[in-house]
């Protein structure tokens, strides 16, 4: 099933579920006639979506709201913040083109903060599939949710064969390994899943987390990988601020508990723009490329 197939049989099913979108309609093209007045476009305008999609929750609506994530994250934050945050509507938005997702697109249009900037609205859920599949799986209980929730639009094909069923806060084991945990979400669980493998064939044992929820984020899941491996490595299209990394660092600190951690993410600039296999090899996030980061980790805390 795809993500305008589950759209229309939720519309089907909550008569009170309403689409918006600020001219981002691919998700659901062949749905917007169907729709009618359930259908609404707004234009190039991301804080006049929002606000409308604010106004029809008050009214007892479930909107589900479609943008790029670098303008609905950033242009319409205060919006969002003020408009869905403050009153904890039933609004759920839907990010496309995040993280590396972009590719050819230049700095303006790569959402590289998102994460930070949604997790940091008390009550607003962050939610980031792995592919398609996983969007899918996600999106009953995304709506049904009475809570605001950002979502990470993806709609490649699935990475791995995944775990029956879907929960806001668990994490999907994807590996059982013992010797080293990566700890990912969205696009990049393909590239990590190929890295594992990789790892494997080097004779060192992986898990695997898929984060699909940020927030609220699988805690138990992180700190029995804490426990039982020895390297926690984090791997996100994100800005190193604010995203997986930071949410990491939270729980440690909150579980007074110390570890080795490698962090994998975009540091200190935005990406360079490009076709996505050359994003990737040129932002060194191939997974050979983080195969080999995670060994050279392995092999420094070794020689301790």
């Amino acid at each position: 099933m795809t993500y305008e197939e589950k759209l229309r049989e939720l519309s089907a099913q909550i008569p009170e579920l309403v689409v918006l979108t600020a001219e981002n309609r691919a998700p659901m093209r062949k749905l917007a006639p169907e729709l009618g007045e359930r259908f609404v476009d707004v234009g190039i305008a991301e804080q006049t979506l929002i606000g409308a999609a604010a106004g029809l929750a008050l009214r007892g609506r479930v909107p589900v709201v479609h943008a790029f994530s670098s303008f609905l994250t950033m242009r319409a934050f205060e919006f969002i913040r003020t408009d869905i945050g403050v009153g904890q509507l039933q609004v759920k938005l839907m990010g496309a083109m995040s993280g590396f997702l972009s590719e050819a697109n230049g700095p303006t249009h790569q959402a590289l903060e998102d994460v930070s900037l949604m997790r940091g609205i008390p009550g607003m859920q962050v939610v980031c599939p792995a592919d398609a599949e996983d969007l899918v799986a996600a999106f009953a209980a995304i709506v049904a949710d009475r809570s605001p929730c950002y979502v990470r639009y993806i709609d490649s094909a699935p990475a791995v064969n995944h775990a029956a069923g879907f929960e806001i806060g668990k994490a999907e084991t994807i590996f059982k390994g013992k010797d080293v945990a990566i700890l990912t979400y969205g696009f990049l669980v393909k590239e990590a899943v190929k890295a594992a493998e990789l790892l494997e064939a080097e004779e060192v044992s992986v898990r695997l987390l898929n984060l699909r929820s940020l927030k609220p984020i699988d805690e138990a899941a992180i700190l029995r990988a804490a426990s039982e491996t020895g390297l926690l490595v984090t791997i996100e299209d994100h800005f190193l601020t604010g995203g997986l990394y930071t949410i990491l660092s939270e729980v440690l600190t909150r579980n007074r508990i110390a570890c080795d951690v490698l962090p994998i993410a975009l540091e200190s600039r935005w990406f360079k723009p490009a076709l996505m296999d050359e994003v990737l090899e040129y932002e060194g996030f191939t997974a050979p490329q983080l195969a080999s980061r995670i060994l050279e980790k392995l092999r420094q805390t070794n020689q301790r």
